[in-house]
């Protein structure tokens, strides 16, 4: 997984540049646990002495995929393609606080 990941470019002496890191999740009630696991795995490999310098999650807003249109819906807050209205999802809500806290909740989201 990720930390295995972060880890094993540690061991080369490579610093880490996560990006492009999400799900598609339209719905957004996988995102939640699936974000937070993914940050616990940074982090952790973070106290393990691993160099990661940044995180970038994909993608603040849903986008056009080139191959998928409009059906692949990554983003922590939602875009109605036809309105161009942007809605924050609980996801985006829960990046919000972890980023405003630099800290994660104690416990993962159902």
């Amino acid at each position: 997984g990720l930390f295995d990941l972060c880890m094993e470019m540690n061991a080369l002496g490579k610093p880490i540049y996560i990006t492009e890191n999400g799900l598609p999740d339209a719905d957004d009630d996988q995102r939640p646990r699936w974000l937070v696991g993914h940050l616990r795995a940074v982090h952790n490999a973070i106290q393990q002495g691993a160099d990661v310098r940044g995180y970038y999650h994909w993608t603040f807003t849903d986008n056009f995929e080139w191959a998928e249109g409009w059906g692949l819906r990554f983003g922590l807050v939602d875009v109605d393609p036809h309105t161009q209205q942007r809605t924050l999802r609980p996801s985006g809500a829960l990046y919000q606080q972890i980023v405003a806290a630099n800290a994660l909740p104690e416990e993962t989201p159902a």
